[in-house]
């Protein structure tokens, strides 16, 4: 069966850092397109970055550019999104995606096939 979840999520003061973990269970992380996609209350969910299946080419949002970045620990079937400089506009819940089709980055959610159940970040003092 396979299944992604997330964890690392949490209150953060503004400029803190947090690291977000998607740990894959019935495939192999590594031989697919993998996302961080992101949904504030009120807004749609929107791509933060990808890593690609076949060169590992990445992706980033504007918004995180610079901030963010986002890699895998094939030994362990992870893919992290370290997350430093965090703003109050960061806070959203945090989904990690799996494309099994895509060849390179992905920043389309309705192309994703498998989804976690998400974690909560909040940036606030």
């Amino acid at each position: 069966q396979v299944q992604l979840v997330e964890s690392g999520g949490g209150l953060v003061q503004p400029g803190g850092s947090l690291r977000l973990s998607c740990a894959g269970s019935g495939f192999t992380l590594e031989y697919n397109t993998i996302g961080w996609f992101r949904q504030a209350p009120g807004k749609e969910r929107e791509v933060v970055a990808c890593i690609s299946s076949s060169d590992s080419s990445t992706y980033y949002a504007d918004s995180v550019k610079g901030r963010f970045t986002i890699s895998r620990d094939n030994a362990k079937n992870t893919v992290f999104l370290q997350m430093n400089r965090l703003k109050p506009e960061d806070t959203a819940v945090y989904y990690c995606g799996a494309d099994i089709e895509a060849m390179g980055t992905s920043m389309i959610s309705d192309e994703y096939n498998y989804w976690g159940q998400g974690t909560q970040v909040t940036v606030s003092s």
